[in-house]
Order: C-alpha cells, then sequence, then structure tokens
C-alpha cells in the first residue's frame, strides 16, 4: 500500500507548534517543568485510550497473575508521567545538565566495566531500551570526551526530524539513520568508534524471535550481525531514575569472541541483549514504554495455530 502524501504545510505548522512549545518549555526551572510532567501525564493517560490498553495489555502478559487490574493501571499512570518528565529533561538537558555539575542529575554505577570498554582500542556497540532516560547517557558520556554515534529512525515529518536532528547532536551526539546511513555505520565501526542503539523495537516477521517476558519478541538482527562482523564488543546498560538521580547501570559486556564458533551465533547474541534489557526493566517496570506494541510481530507457527483455533 503505498504511503499517504504529507502536507508540506501542515508538517511546517507542526513543526513551528513544537519550536514553540520547547521554547516555552526552556524557560522553565527543573521543578516547574516536572510538576508540569505530572499533570501533562495524567491527561494524555486520559485522552490516549488506545496505547493506555496496549500498556495494559503489555504489563497484564508480561507479569501473569502478579498484579490485579488496579495496580496495573496505577502502573500506566505512572509510564505516562515518567515518559513526560523524559521529555521534560531532554528539552531542558542542554541548559542544565554541564561537565560542572552532572553529578547532581546521574551516576555511573560498575563504572569499571564501561570506562573499560569505553577505553579499549577497538569499535564499542552500547545497547539499551526504551527505558529511563536513555537519551541522558549519550549526553553525559560525550561530556567526559567520548564522541558516540546514536542509530535512529527518522520522523517522517522532514522538519521536525531536522529540527530534532539538529537538537540532539548539539549535545554532542552524532545522528545516524537506520536506513540511508549505512555506510557510515560500517565506517563508525571500522575506524574504532562507539555507537549506541535501542534494540528493543518490533522487527517484522523477518526479524531474530527471542523471548522477551515470556514471549516471543521480534528483534533487529542488525545488531548481532554487527558485532560479528566487526568483532565490536557490546555493553548494554540501562539508565533508570533512582530517587533524584538517573544511575547508569551496565548489565553487562558481551564479546562476539565468545561466539565465533557457534552456528546460532546471531540468535544467541540476540537472546543474551534481550534478556539482559529485560532484567533492567524489571527492576523499575514503571519506567519502560509499554505502550509500544513490542510484541506486534509472532512467528509464522504460532500465527497459523491462532487462525486455525479462530
Amino acid at each position: 500500500m503505498a504511503s499517504k502524501k504529507r502536507s508540506p504545510v501542515a508538517d511546517y505548522l507542526v513543526y513551528l507548534a513544537i519550536r514553540c512549545a520547547v521554547c516555552v518549555l526552556q524557560t522553565l526551572s527543573l521543578e516547574t517543568a516536572y510538576s508540569l510532567a505530572k499533570h501533562l501525564g495524567w491527561v494524555i493517560y486520559r485522552v490516549n485510550k488506545r496505547h493506555r490498553l496496549v500498556a495494559h495489555d503489555n504489563i497484564a502478559k508480561a507479569y501473569p497473575g502478579q498484579f490485579s487490574d488496579a495496580q496495573i493501571d496505577a502502573m500506566v499512570r505512572q509510564v505516562y508521567v515518567h515518559f513526560c518528565r523524559l521529555l521534560m529533561e531532554i528539552v531542558l538537558m542542554p541548559r542544565k545538565l554541564h561537565i560542572s555539575n552532572w553529578k547532581n542529575y546521574a551516576t555511573l554505577e560498575g563504572s569499571q566495566a564501561m570506562m573499560g570498554a569505553l577505553l579499549a582500542d577497538r569499535p564499542l556497540l552500547i545497547v539499551t531500551g526504551h527505558f529511563g532516560n536513555w537519551e541522558i547517557a549519550g549526553y553525559a558520556l560525550n561530556l567526559f570526551g567520548f564522541r558516540t554515534h546514536a542509530i535512529a529512525r527518522p520522523i517522517d515529518n522532514p522538519y521536525l526530524d531536522q529540527y530534532l536532528r539538529d537538537f540532539r547532536e548539539g549535545t554532542g551526539q552524532k545522528i545516524l539513520a537506520k536506513q540511508g546511513d549505512f555506510d557510515q555505520i560500517e565506517k563508525v565501526l571500522a575506524d574504532g568508534g562507539t555507537l549506541a542503539t535501542l534494540a528493543d523495537q518490533d522487527a517484522g516477521e523477518r526479524g531474530v524471535f527471542v523471548p522477551y517476558f515470556g514471549r516471543p519478541a521480534s528483534t533487529h538482527k542488525a545488531v548481532a550481525l554487527m558485532a560479528m562482523e566487526h568483532k565490536v564488543p557490546m555493553v548494554v546498560c540501562g539508565t533508570m531514575l533512582k530517587g533524584e538521580k538517573y544511575h547508569i547501570v551496565p548489565a553487562d559486556v558481551i564479546f562476539p569472541e565468545e561466539y565465533e564458533r557457534s552456528p546460532e551465533a546471531i540468535k544467541e547474541i540476540t537472546q543474551r541483549f534481550t534478556s539482559d534489557l529485560e532484567q533492567l526493566v524489571r527492576q523499575a517496570p514503571e519506567q519502560y514504554f509499554w505502550v509500544h506494541r513490542r510484541w506486534k510481530s509472532q512467528p509464522a507457527v504460532r500465527v497459523k495455530k491462532k487462525k486455525a483455533a479462530a
């Protein structure tokens, strides 16, 4: 099916509205922004029924029998508030977070493993998910002088995409598109650089299906393929809010040479970092992006069985 033709005028108006909103938010203190996030999260939770139901269903299936409907509903509200807070932090981060005060906002746990991987004389993959505040980790690394490249999907609105790209790159990261910047991604690894990617998105029917919270989840092969092809170690980490600070937590360091003799290396690496991400999310499930349809795609055999049962 052909994609719907976009309206340049509508796209530009949306871009202007976002820019105006960002300008207003950047005038706020953190305390005021957090208060606004609580109210905004509650409003979006009330009006966004479709994604609210998706989040409720995902949590119920990820924690079968562990929570009542009321407890799940309360967690979904927390999810909305958390991601409104995340939005405020992303907008305010360039003005509030500096090399002189970063310890007021973030701390690095297990620093030996993370710093060892960053200082090693070889390329590095940083793998995380839509959990906590994934943006603050990249920003903090750039404050310390580590140049990172983040792989991201471009936004359909071209004006907004360029604005957000410039905004994010203003924090020191270089943004590379999943499609279209493959040669640059290859060059970063060949030159011994650092790539960061979110690895918890549905990959469709062609992805690798590995268990995630007990259900098959289609996961992109590219992360494991890059690790094996370029001999790139992989640091799996999360950035979760604990109290008033974000804790950058390395969950695992995966070395591709451990899988050189395995005929199922790609699937095994994919399963390993997916399980690592699951363990991070279980520590603070209210900080995970449950509104995403992570289990949208299912293995063909499973789909056929469901149709036959119906």
